[in-house]
């Protein structure tokens, strides 16, 4: 018997093979913030305090709920949500400064901006079958989108680059925002491109032919022009908020637009050939997208 495939356009993955992948990065993604909310933590009880860690945590748990009032996500969608909100905050916050001088501010952003996109025309999209599922994003959906970012900001990512990139602390530690900017501003486009070029875009390209909408890897003016100014946005919102200096800014938005391109790449090649689900697929790019900024900001040293 032939395993069942998904029935959206193009998409040959068999359901079994995509439901896996998107359970061993959601595993993989949920141990790896805990690992990172557990540090700060221990740092918060050791030596700061509680109130160190308070402010991070109240906001991520009332994200979560509003998330989940919204039904922009599912419980799990909403824990993983919160992990990912602390892990943001905790690590990028200024503590000379209030809340908003953080990667909340951007988080903010990208989840107003995707909750609209997702609204456009949603009647017209469930019609052709191409709406996010009414319960919101499940937590692979969630790590697929936004882990890369919350955890490249951490002890794991500064180590990373300092050990592998070879930079100097502070340029390991703006090299870090960058990339989690990028990888924000990645996540913001993708689902912007994708949700407006449905409705807007008519029939994409892919190569040099017309396909359906909704179909893996294809492309419209119309989606990727409003997924890059969702990453302008983003990125826009993020140097303020992180302080960061304007190259900074334009490596990690340029990084994020790269990011987008390597999506639709994907998209068309290993996740068309049933190779890859979509959340591995959001996942990778998220990442290139975080390490073309790193690098970026190491050339520019």
């Amino acid at each position: 018997m032939s395993q069942t495939t998904l029935s959206i356009p193009g998409k040959t993955i068999p359901a079994s093979r995509d439901r896996l992948q998107s359970q061993l990065l959601t595993a993989a993604c949920a141990c790896s913030l805990l690992l990172t909310c557990y540090s700060i933590f221990v740092f918060s009880f050791g030596r700061a305090g509680f109130p160190f860690v308070a402010g991070p945590l109240a906001i991520a748990v009332a994200f979560a709920m509003v998330v989940f009032a919204l039904r922009s996500a599912t419980l799990g969608g909403c824990l993983m949500g919160a992990l990912v909100c602390f892990n943001l905050i905790a690590w990028t916050r200024d503590y000379n400064s209030n809340l908003l001088h953080s990667a909340l501010t951007p988080l903010l952003a990208l989840f107003l901006l995707t909750w609209a996109a997702t609204r456009v025309r949603r009647a017209e999209k469930e019609r052709a079958g191409l709406a996010e599922p009414k319960h919101g994003r499940t937590a692979s959906q969630v790590a697929a989108n936004l882990a890369v970012a919350a955890l490249i900001v951490t002890w794991l990512g500064a180590w990373l680059f300092g050990k592998f990139f070879k930079l100097p602390y502070p340029l390991s530690y703006f090299a870090s925002l960058a990339a989690c900017l990028a990888a924000l501003a990645e996540a913001t486009a993708d689902t912007i491109s994708s949700e407006i070029g449905q409705v807007f875009g008519g029939e994409p390209w892919l190569g040099f032919r017309r396909v359906p909408p909704g179909t893996d890897g294809a492309i419209s003016m119309v989606g990727t022009f409003a997924g890059v100014t969702g990453a302008a946005i983003v990125t826009g919102i993020g140097w303020w908020a992180l302080l960061l200096t304007p190259k900074v800014a334009a490596v990690a938005f340029f990084a994020g637009v790269l990011g987008l391109f390597f999506d639709t790449f994907l998209g068309a090649t290993v996740e068309r050939a049933g190779w890859l689900g979509n959340d591995l697929v959001n996942f990778l790019s998220t990442l290139v997208a975080a390490i073309a900024a790193a690098v970026g900001i190491g050339l520019l040293r």
